[in-house]
């Protein structure tokens, strides 16, 4: 397994060993002691979560807040995703900075995005089945999250934006700025 630390300290890319033969192939999608070894610490995983979208299909940015914040473990079972953390950590060097992987069945890479950032994928294949690991449970109460098209983000989602297709909550989402003077 090779880790890579993303500019944003702490989110890291995870590339498994793979190993192939006329048959297929095989690879540990998750090892607690690996990933202990990555991150200096163990995640308590608590709920996994699958979707399956369609191609232009953009969701997030979402997170948890608070005393329900979670870490994801992100990767892709069918298809192809433009992956995307965006760093709300107060305080953080990268406030407000993002870093975009690929994430495909193919390469098999995942992300690991810690407590403290916003998260959002957009599906650039015809559809893709989506799974990630979440460090503690969904609370309603906890959501926020930012409008992915707000320009002064910066993301490319890889999808013509007349193409892209968004859910109403995410259509009427806060932008960054509104999201950054709540939180002054």
């Amino acid at each position: 397994m090779k880790a890579t630390e993303t500019k944003l300290k702490g989110c890291f890319i995870i590339e498994p060993t793979v190993f192939e033969d006329d048959r297929g192939y095989f690879f540990e999608s998750y090892n607690e002691n690996k990933l202990k070894e990555i991150l200096g610490y163990t995640p308590n995983f608590v709920q996994d979560n699958q979707s399956k979208s369609a191609y232009g299909v953009v969701r997030g940015l979402h997170m948890q807040a608070g005393e329900h914040a979670q870490a994801k473990l992100v990767r892709v079972v069918e298809g192809a995703v433009i992956d995307v953390a965006v760093d709300v950590r107060p305080g953080s060097e990268t406030y407000g900075q993002s870093v975009a992987v690929e994430l495909s069945a193919s390469n098999k890479k995942q992300l690991f995005i810690p407590r403290g950032f916003l998260h959002g994928f957009s599906v650039i294949s015809d559809t893709a089945i989506f799974f990630y690991k979440c460090d503690n449970g969904y609370n309603k109460e906890s959501e926020d999250g930012l409008n992915p098209l707000d320009t002064n983000l910066g993301i490319d989602w890889q999808i013509p934006e007349s193409q892209i297709i968004l859910s109403q909550k995410d259509k009427e989402a806060q932008s960054f700025k509104e999201y950054k003077s709540k939180k002054s």
